[in-house]
């Protein structure tokens, strides 16, 4: 397990006990005093104005557990160093959290052993919000505090206890395991300190990860003499003290992967003697008997070992061991409710088939009765009649004979019809237990059939994304000719209303040049009128004299470049030709 998670399992426990509603949220006064109650703890400098500006007093309401844990990990954790006292650490959240939670009059521990249990809780659950340890790891350290003092471990009890608990839920909270541990319940002639020393013996082994402890005596260095200490064996190290108390610790003895251990023989009056070569230094170390050098060899070899293959402590392994077989067993058993699912789907679809089959056998047998009965019937009526026509007809008795023999033909072939569908019948009951066998090896081919479908959708969904690119690649091509396609559009209506605006501006000019003619026409008309009347004057006082008269002339166009310049029907066909590529461009279009 990581540090980080260790440290949060113990964080969770202190915020959780803060939240004294329930609601998951925590006023931030209190957020300020943990965070500089965790800063202090684990030898962090404490930044107070990052902590305001986190927690500022305009917020409003208290701070849930995701909006604190940015600041937890940003400001705290991830300056973590390991230099600090982890104990002194999960006494900290131990205190916050235990009054709250916690009824001691009902136990049989002390304070420091329900600290301990909470430790051990924080390390056996699974890294798992809100935490949790499951009944196998509750049975485990059950029987490891019982049986690690010589107590008796009663399983009846703790099975029926496990049956109970089931069937409400499948884990313990830590204040549920004190609770049982602490009880000494399932435990059976087990007094107050033996129950301490068996939590306290795995509170060593897990928490402190103290493999091996007892006296044994040291060769000093200087002196060379023999003297009695207290020896803590851990993963990477070996402490000695000099007692069991802890009191007074003496050294250490480093281990790492280049360490040795071999035994020696006996010498200067000292038995069962083994040598300790450390990078820095050689012990010589002595027990009292053979049983415990050999033990004390093996766990330090042990240890050694397990330093070369970098793996963790035997306890820490067996736990992961346990996790993943949980989670194992777990997916195993939703894999297999799957399998069940969908096997009693098959069976049902099955059953049904049968079903039908069975209804359409029954259908058939029911059908072959009733046409059985209706030839019994036309048989009997056969007979009626062939006896009433005998009496009868005894002149076409030949004749009569005929048709009876032809209705005996008609007969046999009827019987042999019917018994070609019992035969049928039969082949019916053997065909449909060769269907039920042929379904069972057409599923096991559907599988094989499902699975190469698989690959080939998986090869047809490939083949679909490169046909997709493509797709996208022509729409991109068409919508850019789109794009071209109206900005021609859009010039060439620029260009028609150009071309309408000068067409009306060309009508405005005609109808003033019309203005313009039709005034100048009624100007010749009065000066004709004019030189009318003097011609008759003239006439009448000169007798024979006459003047010339100019000719006729027709209408003229007066336009923008003078008269005459084109004709009325030169107008319209020009006009008839503009409103044709008019009609032309707006098709186009």
């Amino acid at each position: 397990m990581a540090l980080r998670d260790e440290l949060l399992k113990s964080i969770w426990h202190a915020f959780t006990s803060l939240d004294v509603d329930k609601s998951g949220k925590v006023s931030k006064s209190q957020l300020k005093v943990l965070s500089h109650n965790l800063c202090t703890v684990m030898k962090i400098p404490h930044d107070p104005v990052a902590l305001e500006e986190h927690f500022k007093d305009d917020d409003e309401g208290p701070v849930s557990n995701q909006g604190y844990m940015p600041y937890l990990n940003r400001f705290i954790l991830d300056k973590v160093t390991g230099n600090f006292d982890l104990q002194d650490f999960n006494k900290m959240c131990w205190t916050l959290s235990f009054r709250k939670n916690l009824d001691q009059s009902l136990l049989l521990i002390s304070n420091d052993d329900a600290f301990k249990i909470w430790c051990i809780f924080n390390f056996l659950s699974e890294d798992t919000y809100p935490l949790t340890v499951v009944t196998e790891e509750v049975s485990l350290l059950s029987a490891e505090t019982d049986g690690g003092m010589g107590g008796s471990w009663v399983e009846e009890r703790f099975e029926d206890y496990k049956l109970q608990l089931d069937s409400r839920q499948q884990s313990l909270s830590a204040w549920q395991l004190i609770g049982l541990v602490g009880s000494g319940h399932f435990s059976k002639g087990m007094e107050r300190q033996t129950l301490s020393m068996g939590v306290n013996e795995v509170y060593q082994e897990l928490i402190m990860d103290v493999l091996k402890q007892g006296y044994m005596m040291k060769k000093g260095h200087k002196r060379k003499n023999w003297t009695e200490r207290w020896f803590m064996l851990k993963p990477n190290s070996i402490s000695y003290y000099v007692g069991e108390d802890l009191a007074e610790k003496k050294g250490d003895i480093l281990l790492d992967r280049n360490c040795d251990v071999e035994p020696l023989p006996d010498k200067d009056g000292k038995k069962c003697l083994f040598l300790i070569k450390s990078s820095q230094k050689t012990f010589e170390i002595s027990v009292s008997d053979k049983k415990k050098k050999h033990e004390w060899i093996l766990a330090i070899q042990t240890c050694v070992s397990l330093l070369r293959q970098c793996r963790p402590a035997p306890h820490r392994e067996a736990r992961q061991r346990r996790r993943d077989l949980r989670l194992k067993l777990r997916a195993e058993q939703e894999e297999l409710q799957l399998r069940m699912k969908e096997l009693q789907l098959a069976n049902e679809a099955k059953q049904l088939e049968l079903e039908n089959m069975r209804k359409a056998l029954e259908e058939a047998a029911t059908n072959a009765a009733e046409e059985e009965q209706r030839r019994l019937q036309t048989q009997t009526e056969l007979q009626d009649r062939y006896q009433t026509d005998l009496e009868r007809e005894q002149m076409v008795r030949k004749e009569m004979e005929k048709q009876v023999a032809q209705k005996s033909t008609e007969l046999e072939q009827y019987l042999q019809r019917v018994r070609e569908m019992e035969g049928m019948y039969r082949q019916l009951e053997d065909a449909l237990e060769d269907e039920k066998r042929a379904r069972q090896e057409e599923e096991a081919v559907r599988k094989l059939q499902a699975r190469r479908l698989l690959e080939e959708e998986a090869t047809k969904r490939v083949e679909l994304e490169e046909f997709h690119l493509r797709q996208q690649r022509a729409i991109s091509q068409t919508e850019a000719e789109k794009r071209e396609l109206e900005k021609e559009r859009v010039a060439k209506e620029s260009a028609l209303q150009a071309a309408m605006t000068q067409l009306e501006q060309l009508e405005q000019e005609r109808q003033g040049a019309l203005e313009q003619y039709q005034t100048v026409m009624k100007k010749l008309e009065d000066a004709t009128n004019n030189t009318k009347t003097w011609k008759h004057k003239v006439a009448e006082h000169e007798g024979m004299l006459r003047l010339i008269q100019p000719g006729s002339k027709g209408q003229q166009m007066i336009t923008n470049w003078g008269p005459a310049a084109f004709s009325d029907a030169e107008l319209t066909l020009r006009q008839k030709k503009w409103q044709e590529g008019k009609n032309q461009t707006a098709e186009a279009q």
